[in-house]
Order: C-alpha cells, then structure tokens, then sequence
C-alpha cells in the first residue's frame, strides 16, 4: 500500500472518531443551554457512551499498527507527517486509559456540573462538595497514569499547554506578581476612575442585540456559529463552520455581557480560523489552551478595552441607551470600563487584579492534585487567599468557590493557561502593532480585520503544529516575555490614572 492510501485510511479513521466526539460536544453544549432539568441523568449517561466509543476507537490495536506503518515512510508530506506524529503521541497517551476509566470520569463530570449549577442556585458548597471530591479523585489517578518527573499536576497541565509545567508557571507568576503589586500600589495612590454608570439599569434584549454587532465587527461569522444564554460564558466547536458561543446578561451590569461577547469572541474567532480540511486531524485542532486564551485576552483587552475600538462603537452604544449614557463622554467611558479595583469574580476583573483570580486557583489545584488540601477545605483557603492577595472578604460560596464551571468540568490544569495567555496576547498585540503600524487608525474607523487577518496568518493556520513556545518564536520573533505585558500595561494605566 502507499504511503497516500495509508495516510487516506488513516484520515478516514481520524474523521470517524471525531464525528463521535463532536457528536459528544452537541449533547454537551446542549446540556449548558436548554437541557430540561429531568434529562440530566440520561444525557450524562448518553456523553459517557459517546466518550467511551471514541476513545475504544482510537485506542484499537489497529489504529496504532497504522500509525506506526506511516511513520516509516519517508515519502510523507510535510503537514501530514505531523500530522501522524501528534496523532501517535496522542494515541500512546490515550492507551494508557481503559474504557472504563474514561466512561467513570465522563460520567462523574456530568453529574459534577448538574451539582455545580444546584450548589450555585443553593449558594452553597455542600452541595457541590461530594461530586467535586470524586472528580478530584480521579484527576489524581490521571495524573499518576500518565506520569510525572516532578509535580503530579505537571501531568493535567500538559494536557493544556504541552510542555507547561508546575516549576515554570511558578516562575512565570514568581516575576510577574511583584510587577503587578508595584502597578496596583501605583493605581491606588492616584484618583480612582468613576464606572459606576455600568451599574445602571440596561434593557436585557437592547444589552442582547448591541453584543451581536460586536460579535460580528470582530469578524465572528454568524452563517457558522451562533450565540446563547448560559450559566457561564463558554465557546464549543463542531467543526470549523460550526462554532458556537454563549454569554450572560445582568440588566445592572452592563460590562457581565460585554466582556463575555468579546471574550468568547475571541475563542471562537480561532475555532473559525483553524483548516476546514484538516477536520479530525491535529492540524485542524488548537495549538494550546494558552494559545487559545491569547485569542480571548487579545480581543477582550487589547481590542475590546482599547480607546481606539470605542471611537466608533461608543456613538452607537449611546444612541441604544441614551439615558444611561448621554451625559457620558468617550473619555469617561473609557476609564471607566478599564478600572482598576479588586473584585470578587474572575470573569469581570480588570486586567491587573484577574491575574491575581487565576493564581489563587492555580494555588488550590495543585494543593488538591497533591494531596496536601481536600476539598471540603476548599471555601476556606479560598476565603483566606482572596484577603491576603485582593484584601477582599468572600461574602458566599456563590461570589466565592463556586463561580467557575472548570472543577465541574474536570477542567484540573487550566487556569493557569489564563494568565499565560494574556502575556502571550500582550506580546502578540505588540507584533501587530510593529508590524502594522496604521492598525489602531483601522479600528478607529470600525475595522479590525487587520488583527483577524494578522492570526489567520500567524496563529490559526498552523493548528497544532507547533508548540505555544515555537508558535510564539514564529508569530512575534521572540520567547514569551512577560515584559511585553508589563510595558503595555504600565502605558496604558498611566494615561487612565493620572494625579
């Protein structure tokens, strides 16, 4: 057989599991959309069945004698030969799990999230503690499956970022805390910005329509996508020209449907950009959860929060909530949607003070993952970390350990990627900038397919070809730096905060 009919069979066995677990993601974007309450146990038992068949598909001893045949041919071309390379190193740390390992653990996320949503109704974390506790669990058995040199956690982080490990995020934030202690002590010495015009009353469908321009200024193509109300933001994909989003709304908090609209934007913008026909394959999948987050912080912060975006979309902000705003300037608006003040909840930070948001999370899971906190101690560091890092006093588990989906998930090593990508996404920013130095004149004028065409060509295109820390080298032309962030920072805060 040659080398092209081997590639054929196996991009054929790769498109037929990815039907699976893309018909998996339906149920499950489902499950946080419009699954009536009494379908959850049968919808989790259905996630499980599909979880399972996938991975009994890409496990089967055939899949990688496959494998292994074509990566003895030399004849490959180049996309495709890494194609098989990333499937093989995926295949050989998916037979290290038995097929009811991996129906145990869908099964306990389903009914984990079922929990996390009635724990939020019940604003308490008891309710959630119990399911939470076998999630934990098993995420330790992962870890210990898969394997480790130093940090049980360095394996969960790997899956999100290959390569991220415990000792360096340690010193990514070891660097990168001081810097934000000496900004934020900076912030606090000078006058505090008012935003307090974000906290009026604004009309839910108004909020609902002005997201969807947003959404499609920024490039988001509603002829492959759509977006919905959920209990956290979040974005899925099927398939390219299948990418979906969702958002909330709080008619006395104008800013909670904003920042989710541009940030899942973001995500989705990449889902849309990767290869339609590299589907199934690991070249038409994200290059990192890190990578990925770059995507969301660039356009929510550098794009989203920037004066330039808001010199033609404020006007028609103010003509759709004319009493709120019109005594508003552009001026004001802007300091106002960049203050900088400690809060409660992660996803409505500012961009100093969500860094801190993500290291106490980062903290607690590798805590748990190392055996040294259970979960039922979860509300009490979490109390204690948000006092000795934000000096804020956690009112509920609502507004407290409650208020991320990732744990309900499974979702163990991900939130670190958070920070991380918004260093990337600062560095990111700045080679487009450099590059195209009329970009911030575009998006004055309402056009922001200079940065949208600067990822597709840089970023999306590549799918997972390269690593986040070669695809970082290839985009901007150097290492991550967390420098790039701290210098954007320090310029933008210092002409929003001034004596």
């Amino acid at each position: 057989m040659s080398s092209a009919e081997l590639y054929d069979r196996y991009k054929t066995k790769m498109q037929k599991i990815a039907d699976v677990k893309f018909a998996s993601a339906v149920l499950q974007w489902d499950q946080e959309t419009y699954l009536p309450p009494k379908g959850a146990d049968f919808r989790g038992r259905q996630i499980a069945s599909l979880a399972e068949i996938a991975h009994e598909r890409f496990t089967d001893e055939s899949v990688g004698n496959l494998l292994k045949e074509i990566l003895t041919r030399e004849d490959l071309p180049d996309r495709q030969k890494r194609n098989v390379e990333l499937s093989f190193e995926d295949y050989t740390r998916s037979i290290k799990f038995t097929p009811a390992f991996v129906r145990n653990m869908s099964e306990a996320v389903s009914k984990s999230y079922h929990d996390w949503v009635s724990a939020r109704k019940a604003n308490s974390f008891d309710v959630f503690a119990k399911s939470l506790s076998v999630i934990v669990d098993l995420k330790k058995q992962e870890a210990d499956i898969i394997g480790f040199n130093k940090h049980p956690y360095d394996a969960l982080m790997n899956d999100f970022d290959k390569g991220l490990t415990v000792e360096t995020t340690d010193n990514i934030f070891k660097k990168l805390q001081p810097e934000l202690s000496k900004l934020l002590d900076n912030i606090n010495n000078k006058i505090q910005v008012d935003n307090q015009f974000l906290f009026q009353k604004y009309n839910k469908d108004k909020q609902w329509t002005f997201g969807l321009e947003i959404l499609k200024q920024i490039g988001y193509d509603f002829e492959a996508g759509r977006q919905d109300i959920s209990e956290h933001p979040f974005t899925t994909n099927f398939n390219n020209a299948d990418v979906r989003v969702t958002t909330r709304i709080d008619e006395n908090d104008f800013g909670s449907m904003l920042w989710s609209c541009i940030h899942e934007g973001g995500h989705a913008l990449y889902e849309q950009g990767l290869p339609g026909e590299e589907y199934g394959l690991p070249l038409g999948e994200y290059c990192s959860l890190s990578i990925h987050e770059s995507q969301s912080r660039l356009w929510e912060n550098c794009v989203g929060r920037g004066l330039p975006f808001w010199v033609d979309n404020y006007p028609i902000l103010q003509t759709t909530f004319p009493d709120q705003l019109r005594n508003i300037d552009l001026p004001v608006f802007y300091k106002g949607i960049n203050k900088v003040q400690p809060s409660l909840i992660r996803t409505e930070a500012d961009e100093l003070t969500y860094h801190f948001h993500v290291m106490i999370r980062y903290e607690i899971e590798k805590k748990l993952i190392e055996g040294s906190l259970s979960v039922k101690e979860i509300p009490e560091i979490w109390n204690h970390l948000y006092k000795k890092y934000l000096g804020l006093k956690v009112p509920d588990d609502k507004r407290g350990c409650l208020q991320d989906i990732h744990w309900s998930h499974g979702s163990f090593g991900y939130f670190a990627t958070y920070s991380i990508g918004s260093l990337y996404a600062a560095q990111f920013f700045a080679a487009i900038l450099r590059q195209h130095p009329a970009t911030e004149k575009h998006i004055r004028m309402g056009e922001t397919t200079v940065v949208l065409n600067w990822l597709k060509q840089h970023i999306f295109q590549f799918g997972r070809y390269y690593n986040s820390e070669a695809l970082c080298r290839l985009a901007s032309g150097s290492d991550l730096d967390s420098e790039h962030f701290i210098s954007y920072a320090k310029t933008k805060f210092a002409e929003i905060y001034v004596s």
